[in-house]
């Protein structure tokens, strides 16, 4: 049974829900705890960890950083801000708003349509993919189409980000956050390149959704390699949906994995 869905995003970068909203709705889908964890950004005034709708609510991030093997995704559990990572984050905005805008264009002109979509904070290939699904004009009825075509990595309308580098993302996440982990490690190309740079961490994302796996689809042998490092390095198992959607408790974590994760928060 999941008892917490530490992985969950909102409008504030790609996700459908408001901000105010995931705690409710953790709430009715019989969560005792839950995660914000959206793309390169915090959220306004809200503590490291608080309780909303008779829901522990955790402030996280989700952070992409730059390795020599491929960019991968770090979580950040427990936030309270710090000058230097608000600086960062700024940085980051900034360039998704510009790489967003170009990607747009790109779009536009690779499909000769309009999507009436601005550029802004937060925004994300999701935004666009979904555009492109809701726009009358092109033959594509779901988002994963987009990206195989379009927008995914080395696709013709893709453009890349100027992301943090691995080291300076996890000096950023450990002095603003109680737990900093590796997201979804059975997502990358080198899931085991990305798994060796776990003895850095608190923490591996263990239980994940890959319905949407990148590069190497997940099998038990997959899952237990997860498991075996997360042994060996003595880390904490995290785990969530994920979700982009307003679909919570997909994945997640038990009592006891939460407990040893809020213990160290």
């Amino acid at each position: 049974m999941v008892h917490a869905d530490l992985h969950v995003h909102t409008t504030r970068s790609d996700g459908t829900f408001e901000p105010g909203e995931v705690a409710p709705a953790a709430a009715d889908a019989g969560l005792e705890a839950v995660a914000i964890t959206d793309h390169d950004r915090v959220q306004p005034d809200l503590p490291p960890v608080t309780t909303r709708a008779g829901v522990e609510l955790i402030h996280g991030i989700e952070l992409r950083v730059e390795t020599p093997d491929e960019q991968i995704d770090l979580l950040g559990y427990g936030v309270t801000p710090t000058d230097a990572l608000t600086a960062e984050l700024d940085r980051l905005q900034r360039d998704r708003e510009t790489r967003g805008r170009r990607i747009i264009e790109n779009v536009e002109s690779h499909l000769d349509i309009d999507l009436d979509l601005d550029a802004r904070e937060g925004i994300g290939r999701p935004h666009i993919a979904r555009a492109v699904v809701a726009h009358p004009d092109t033959r594509y009825d779901d988002v994963s189409g987009v990206f195989d075509d379009l927008i995914g990595d080395d696709e013709p309308c893709y453009v890349a980000r100027d992301v943090t580098g691995y080291d300076e993302g996890v000096r950023l996440l450990r002095d603003a956050c109680g737990v900093v982990g590796l997201a979804h490690p059975l997502r990358y190309d080198h899931p085991d390149a990305a798994l060796a740079r776990a003895s850095d961490l608190d923490a591996v994302e263990l239980h994940y959704p890959y319905d949407r796996p990148v590069g190497q689809h997940p099998t038990d042998a997959g899952f237990d390699r997860v498991r075996d490092t997360i042994d060996e390095h003595d880390l904490l198992a995290t785990g969530g949906t994920d979700a982009h959607g307003t679909e919570l408790a997909k994945a997640g974590v038990s009592e006891a994995e939460y407990d040893r994760l809020r213990d160290r928060l």
